[in-house]
């Protein structure tokens, strides 16, 4: 998905990456390298930096099983690799996914 906007509210965030709000708040604890810009009123407001950067967090906990420590590391010592690697499993499942409709489709034909 291609993020157009500069910022975007946790609510959107939510539903980009279908997780709950109240992970991104939890991951922002946990993880120093999340740390949305916040208006006078305490409002979260992040960048598609930070998206990048909750994706990868998704991908190593909740799709690869790392503890939160371990994914932060991972992050941190290895963001490139981490970042290539996410991209590339991203890029598959969409391929997969249109693969599979090309499949139902010509089913649905017989």
């Amino acid at each position: 998905m291609e993020l157009s906007k500069k910022y975007y509210k946790i609510s959107e965030v939510a539903a980009i990456l279908n997780i709950p709000a109240s992970t991104l708040r939890f991951w922002e604890d946990k993880f120093t390298l999340i740390k949305p810009h916040r208006n006078e009123h305490g409002t979260r407001f992040y960048t598609p930096k930070d998206i990048e950067v909750i994706r990868m967090v998704y991908y190593l906990v909740k799709e690869k099983g790392l503890k939160l420590d371990a994914a932060q590391e991972q992050i941190r010592n290895n963001h490139s690799g981490v970042s290539r690697k996410h991209k590339a499993i991203e890029r598959l499942k969409a391929i997969r996914a249109e693969l599979q409709a090309m499949l139902d489709a010509l089913h649905s034909l017989r």
